[in-house]
């Protein structure tokens, strides 16, 4: 692979309608996935419990920030600061969001606490706050010009050390955080399963199977920003080492992984067993019999394939009758 670079060191006009449609299509993803977890925490009530709450709020901020990413920056002015303040305050609420779940988690299973709902009002004044708090710091000293159809910071010195400090020091603090309390979580759920076992002569196999499945889902959390921001991190040191030198390919997977936050978000938070239950009553209530048997097996509703299942046993016993008259 090789950077693709103009005689002065930047990028081509070319290479910056590339990174602008990578843009335009991951963050299109991004806003979709992220208004599907919004759409059904609306519409289907008995998702509006405080676990899933916290969820909402991580895809509308999601949602948001993938819509402004989408936009892009019209014009000059007041609509290019909103553009560029506007993308960095959701960003930045988004993988706070993150961190409000991993604390809940953590103080429900490990320090048994049942109090996380009084909490919801402190949550909300961390997370809007930080994230107001660092959107008005980046500000100082940060003139917003264009970059492709962004509206972003220029490239002096002072305003890359105070966008890494206002929106990457604390992704990688969140990501720090995370990834310790799902440890603790899941060694903590481990030790306790092994406990188990050792107490109980039987096991349920499909009871422990449901349960690594939910400990390996959670171990993948963090990784979901790691791999969101970690070419926009080294982007970002690379471009303080060299000014100016920017290389094609790290500036696309930069912008393409970055936008693709709120999708990694909306399947891995999002869309879960409840989620997909809630889909599946509305679908038995809705979508005509013959249908179901187009649909793949796990997005068939349960009772449905329950009586599939019941079907074919019957039919299984009359072929063996009639095999015995025979």
């Amino acid at each position: 692979m090789s950077a693709v670079l103009t005689s002065g060191g930047g990028l081509t006009a070319g290479d910056r309608s590339i990174i602008t449609a990578i843009n335009t299509g991951a963050s299109s993803l991004s806003f979709v996935g992220s208004a599907f977890i919004v759409l059904c925490y609306c519409l289907f009530k008995e998702l509006r419990k405080f676990s899933f709450k916290l969820v909402f709020y991580l895809a509308l901020s999601d949602m948001l920030c993938s819509f402004f990413l989408i936009v892009g920056d019209p014009s000059k002015g007041f609509i290019c600061y909103a553009q560029g303040y506007t993308t960095h305050f959701f960003c930045v609420a988004s993988f706070l969001w993150t961190t409000t779940i991993a604390f809940t988690l953590h103080r429900t299973v490990v320090k048994h606490k049942t109090d996380v709902e009084d909490l919801e009002a402190m949550f909300h004044l961390y997370v809007w706050g930080t994230s107001l708090v660092v959107t008005v710091i980046r500000s100082f000293g940060n003139n917003h010009s264009h970059l492709g159809p962004w509206c972003w910071t220029q490239t002096g010195l002072k305003g890359k050390a105070v966008h890494f400090l206002t929106f990457y020091a604390p992704l990688w603090g969140a990501i720090l955080y995370n990834g310790f309390t799902y440890f603790q979580v899941i060694r903590m759920l481990r030790n306790a399963r092994r406990m188990a076992v050792g107490m109980s002569d039987r096991v349920d196999q499909f009871d422990n199977r449901a349960e690594l499945k939910v400990l390996n889902r959670w171990g993948y959390y963090p990784l979901i920003l790691i791999g969101s921001w970690a070419f926009g991190t080294i982007n970002r040191i690379h471009d303080f080492i060299e000014p100016g030198h920017k290389i094609f390919w790290l500036s696309v997977l930069d912008v393409g992984t970055a936008a693709l936050m709120g999708l990694f978000n909306s399947i891995a938070y999002g869309f879960n067993s409840s989620v997909r239950r809630a889909i599946h009553e509305r679908l038995e209530l809705f979508l005509p019999e013959r249908l179901y048997r187009w649909l793949p097996s796990n997005f068939r509703p349960k009772s449905h394939l329950i009586l599939h299942q019941q079907q074919q046993q019957r039919s299984e016993m009359v072929s063996l009758k009639t095999e015995d008259q025979q």
